[in-house]
C-alpha cells in the first residue's frame, strides 16, 4: 500500500520548514509575508502529489473542525427533516458541514450521541432536547461549546433557543373550532412534561375556560402509530359526545384520522379536526385538514445563524438569546362546518 504523504514529506522534499508549508496551506502566506514564488512552488507540488490534509490534524492545529452536530427527535419526521435540510444549506454556505442523527427522544441515547459528537470535536450543537438531558447540556456550555436548542427549551438551563409560540398557537386553534360551532372539543396529546407540549395544553385549556366550555384531555403513551390509533379509538368509544379534536402533533393526527375512518365518522360533519404541525398529505386528504403550521425555514434560519454568530464570536454577550417564531393557522375543510 502506498504511504500517504504528510506535511513533513512536503517540507522535506521542497527544503522548507514545516511551519512555512502549514502557513501556506492554511491561507496565511500573505500574513506571514511568504513570497508568491514559494507559495506557487508549494501549491504546485501539493497538487502534483495529490496531498489531502488530515482533518483531525487540522482541527488540532486550529481548534476547529467546521462541523456542527444536529440532533433531532426523528430525522424522518417531515418537520425535523425540513429543518435539517434548511440548516444544512445555510451551514454549507458558511463553510460548515452538518452531522445529524435521531435521538428518538430518549435521554440515554441523546447522552451517548453527545459523547460521540464530542469525540469528533464538533464546533457547536443544535439540539432538540429530551427530558433529563439538562446536566449534559450544562457540561457542553461549561466546556465552551455553543448550544442552540430548537422546538423546545430546558427551563433549568440558560442557553440559546428557537421555539414557536406554542401556547398562543394552541389558544387560537381552539378558538377557531369554538367559533365554528364546536363545543365538546377534546385535546389529544402525548404523555409528556416537555415545555412545548405543556404550552400547547395550556393554550387549549385557557381557550376552553375563556369560553366557559368543559375541558377534555386525552394523553397518549405514544410508542407506535398502531398503538396510538387503538388508544384514540377506545377514547372515541368512551367519549361519544366529542364533536371536535385538536391533536397536539401531526403524527397523533394521522393515527386519529385512521381511527375515525375505521368508525365511519365524517369530518367535519360528525367531528371537527385541527392538528398542531402541518403535513403535506393533510392538504391532499379528503377533507383537507386544518393545521397550526410551524415555519421550518424560519426556525432553521434563526437556529443556524445564532449558532454561527456564537462560533464567529460576533455575539459577544453571554446572555442567552430566546427567539420565539410565530406560527400560521391554516384553515381547511376539516374544521369548518358546511
Amino acid at each position: 500500500m502506498k504511504k500517504k504523504i504528510s506535511i513533513n514529506d512536503i517540507a522535506k522534499e521542497l527544503g522548507v520548514s514545516i511551519t512555512t508549508v502549514s502557513f501556506i496551506l492554511n491561507g496565511r502566506a500573505q500574513e506571514k509575508r511568504i513570497s508568491e514564488k514559494l507559495v506557487k512552488r508549494v501549491l504546485d507540488f501539493v497538487q502534483e502529489v495529490n496531498y489531502k490534509p488530515s482533518s483531525l490534524a487540522r482541527s488540532l492545529r486550529t481548534g476547529k473542525t467546521n462541523i456542527i452536530g444536529l440532533m433531532v427527535e426523528d430525522i424522518s419526521d417531515p418537520f425535523f427533516s425540513a429543518i435539517a435540510r434548511a440548516i444544512e444549506a445555510i451551514a454549507y454556505q458558511s463553510g460548515y458541514k452538518i452531522i445529524y442523527c435521531s435521538t428518538e427522544n430518549a435521554t440515554e441515547k441523546t447522552r451517548e450521541l453527545i459523547g460521540m459528537y464530542s469525540e469528533r470535536h464538533v464546533d457547536g450543537y443544535i439540539i432538540v432536547p429530551p427530558e433529563g438531558i439538562e446536566q449534559d447540556i450544562k457540561l457542553l456550555l461549561e466546556s465552551g461549546k455553543p448550544v442552540v436548542l430548537i422546538d423546545r427549551y430546558l427551563p433549568a438551563i440558560e442557553t440559546d433557543h428557537v421555539v414557536v409560540d406554542n401556547e398562543k398557537s394552541a389558544y387560537d386553534a381552539t378558538c377557531h373550532l369554538i367559533d365554528n360551532g364546536y363545543k365538546d372539543i377534546a385535546f389529544v396529546t402525548i404523555d409528556s412534561l416537555q415545555p412545548q407540549m405543556q404550552d400547547r395544553l395550556s393554550g387549549y385549556e385557557k381557550a376552553m375556560a375563556a369560553n366557559g366550555l368543559p375541558q377534555l384531555v386525552k394523553e397518549i403513551a405514544y410508542k407506535t402509530s398502531e398503538q396510538a390509533m387503538q388508544q384514540i379509538s377506545v377514547f372515541l368509544d368512551r367519549k361519544r359526545g366529542v364533536d371536535a379534536i385538536f391533536f397536539a402533533t401531526n403524527y397523533l393526527c394521522v393515527s386519529g384520522l385512521k381511527a375515525m375512518s375505521a368508525k365511519n365518522l365524517h369530518i367535519p360533519q360528525n367531528i371537527g379536526v385541527v392538528s398542531f404541525d402541518d403535513y403535506e398529505l393533510f392538504e391532499l386528504y379528503s377533507p383537507s385538514i386544518s393545521t397550526v403550521s410551524q415555519p421550518t425555514d424560519k426556525i432553521a434560519e434563526h437556529a443556524i445563524n445564532l449558532l454561527l454568530s456564537r462560533l464567529k464570536k460576533t455575539v459577544s454577550d453571554k446572555v442567552s438569546k430566546k427567539i420565539v417564531v410565530p406560527t400560521s393557522l391554516i384553515i381547511r375543510n376539516s374544521s369548518v362546518k358546511k
